[in-house]
C-alpha cells in the first residue's frame, strides 16, 4: 500500500457556546482536514486547527506546509515504512508541528486499515474506554456556576476551570463552582499561562487554605519559563500539570530532567503528530510521571486519534478530550463514541472514520 496522493480541506464546526480562556476567545472550530489517499483506494483522516496563540500555526501556514512541502515528499511512500515517512514528516521543515500532526494522523489511520486493527490496539490497547473532564470557560462567576451545574447534570464528574486573567477573581470563580457542585466532582485549574510564578503560588495556596480541593493546577506561568514552573512545584502542594511547557519531546526532557512538574499534558497538536507523542507517554514512564491526554478545539477526527493514545497507554491516567462535545455538529462519520463523560473507542481499522460531512477541498 503507497500513499498515492494528499487532499486538503476544511470544516467550519460552530460552538455550543464561545469558549474563552486568558489567552483568546473562538467562536467556531475552524479545522484544517486531510486525506491521505493509497493506491488500494483506502483513505486515512487526519486533522489540524489552527491554534495560533499556542501552536504558532494559522490555516494558511497548515495549508501551505502541508501541500508545498512536507505532503509531495510523502507521495509513492509505502505506509508499511511508518519510521522512514515519520523520520520525513520530522525533517522535512523545522516547527509547523499542527501540519505534521494532521499528516501523521492520517498515516497511522491508514497504518491500522492496512492492517485491519484500530489504532488504540496498535498503541498499545491497554484500555477500551476512558472518562473526560469538560472544560468551563473563563466568565463572572455566576455564568461559570451556571455552566459547572450543566456539566454535572449532562453527567460529567470532572471539571477543568479557566482561570488565569485575575487572581483575586479567580479564587471568587472556583470558590463558587466548589460550593455549587459540592465535594466530590473533581476541579482541575487552568490557568493558561496567566500568573507569574509568585502570584501563582500565592494564589494556590490561598486555594489549599481554603480547603477548596484542587486536583491539579496546568500551566500557572508562562510557557518558557521552566524554572518558575519548578518554582511553583516545589513551593505547592498541589499537583502542577505542564502545557504549553510541555510542546514537544525536547521540552519535555527538560521539563522531566529539572523535575519541573508533577504531570505532563501530551497534545498531539503540539507534538507533531502520534509518533513523537508516543516518545513523549515513554519518556514520562520512564521517570515515573503521570500523562493527561489533551486536544485544542478540533474536531472529532484529532479526538479519536488522542483517545486512541491514551488507551493505548498506561501512564496517560487522565484526559481533557472534550472538543467534539463543545461542537454544535458532528461532521465526523464514525470515530470515537460519546457516553456522559465516557469515550469508548472504536473497534473498526484505524480511527474507524468513514467520511466527513462538509468537507471543502483547498488547492
Amino acid at each position: 500500500m503507497k500513499i498515492r496522493e494528499i487532499k486538503i480541506g476544511k470544516v467550519s464546526i460552530p460552538l455550543k457556546k464561545p469558549f474563552k480562556t486568558a489567552l483568546r476567545q473562538v467562536n467556531s472550530a475552524e479545522d484544517i482536514v486531510v486525506k491521505v489517499i493509497a493506491d488500494s483506494g483506502e483513505i486515512g483522516f487526519g486533522n489540524a486547527p489552527p491554534t495560533a496563540v499556542i501552536t504558532g500555526d494559522s490555516q494558511d501556514s497548515i495549508i501551505g506546509a502541508i501541500r508545498d512541502t512536507i505532503g509531495p515528499k510523502l507521495i509513492g511512500m509505502e505506509v508499511d515504512h511508518l519510521e522512514g515517512i515519520m523520520t520525513v514528516l520530522d525533517t522535512s521543515m523545522l516547527h509547523n508541528q499542527s501540519a505534521k500532526a494532521a499528516l501523521d494522523i492520517a498515516v497511522y489511520d491508514l497504518f491500522g486499515k492496512r492492517y485491519g486493527l484500530p489504532l488504540y490496539k496498535l498503541l498499545g490497547g491497554y484500555r477500551s474506554e476512558m472518562t473526560t473532564d469538560l472544560t468551563i470557560s473563563l466568565n463572572g462567576p455566576e455564568e461559570m456556576v451556571r455552566d459547572s451545574l450543566e456539566a454535572i447534570a449532562a453527567g460529567y464528574t470532572a471539571l477543568k476551570i479557566k482561570v488565569g486573567n485575575d487572581a483575586a477573581l479567580d479564587i471568587q470563580r472556583v470558590q463558587a463552582i466548589r460550593e455549587a457542585v459540592g465535594p466530590d466532582i473533581l476541579i482541575r485549574l487552568d490557568a493558561n499561562q496567566g500568573w507569574t510564578p509568585k502570584e501563582a503560588v500565592r494564589t494556590i495556596r490561598r486555594f489549599e487554605d481554603r480547603g477548596i480541593g484542587i486536583e491539579l493546577i496546568e500551566q500557572p506561568v508562562k510557557a518558557h519559563d521552566f524554572h518558575g514552573l519548578k518554582y511553583v512545584t516545589q513551593q505547592v502542594e498541589t499537583d502542577i500539570m505542564a502545557d504549553e511547557s510541555a510542546f514537544g519531546t525536547y521540552e519535555v526532557f527538560q521539563l522531566l530532567a529539572m523535575e519541573a512538574c508533577d504531570l505532563i499534558n501530551i497534545k498531539l497538536m503540539k507534538a507533531g503528530g502520534l509518533h513523537n507523542a508516543v516518545k513523549i507517554a515513554d519518556m514520562a514512564a520512564t521517570m515515573g510521571i503521570r500523562c493527561m491526554m489533551g486536544c485544542m478545539l478540533e474536531s472529532k477526527i484529532g479526538i479519536t486519534a488522542a483517545a486512541s493514545l491514551a488507551a493505548g497507554k498506561q501512564i496517560i491516567v487522565k484526559s481533557d478530550l472534550d472538543a467534539a462535545v463543545l461542537l454544535a455538529e458532528d461532521p465526523v462519520v464514525g470515530g470515537v463514541s460519546f457516553d456522559k463523560d465516557r469515550i469508548i473507542l472504536p473497534d473498526a481499522p484505524g480511527l474507524g472514520i468513514t467520511d466527513i460531512k462538509g468537507w471543502q477541498e483547498v488547492r
